[in-house]
């Protein structure tokens, strides 16, 4: 889910050789709300075919991730050599220098290696 374009999201991720791993694209023209509006992380998760809960919103931007646990959504913060996530945003359940530490983090906790969120 972008507040920006999903064809320009397509565009980005294709040439980040990682499209194949989308199974859908959203921008807020489904919803018709921009981020942070819970209705657009509501259209997120109703079109990927899951519950709330069942999601996690990837996002460099602490609004971004405040707005998606309150709506009821995990979040994943990625850091990118920010110093600290503002205390008054509603924590992300996890954080991550960048995808690939993110990436491991998951797959870790999914075998049984680290406590997952």
């Amino acid at each position: 889910m972008t507040n920006g374009s999903a064809a320009q999201t397509e565009q980005l991720l294709d040439r980040a050789a990682v499209l194949h791993c989308f199974e859908t694209l959203s921008d807020v023209g489904g919803p018709r709300c921009w981020k942070p509006a819970p209705a657009a992380y509501r259209y997120a998760v109703e079109r990927a075919g899951v519950r709330p809960e069942q999601a996690m919103l990837v996002a460099v931007h602490p609004w971004d991730i405040d707005g998606a646990r309150r709506a009821g959504l995990h979040g994943a913060w990625l850091r990118r050599g920010t110093p600290g996530y503002p205390r008054t945003m509603t924590p992300p359940s996890r954080s991550a220098q960048d995808l690939r530490e993110l990436a491991d983090a998951l797959a870790a906790a999914r075998h049984g290696h680290a406590p997952a969120d």
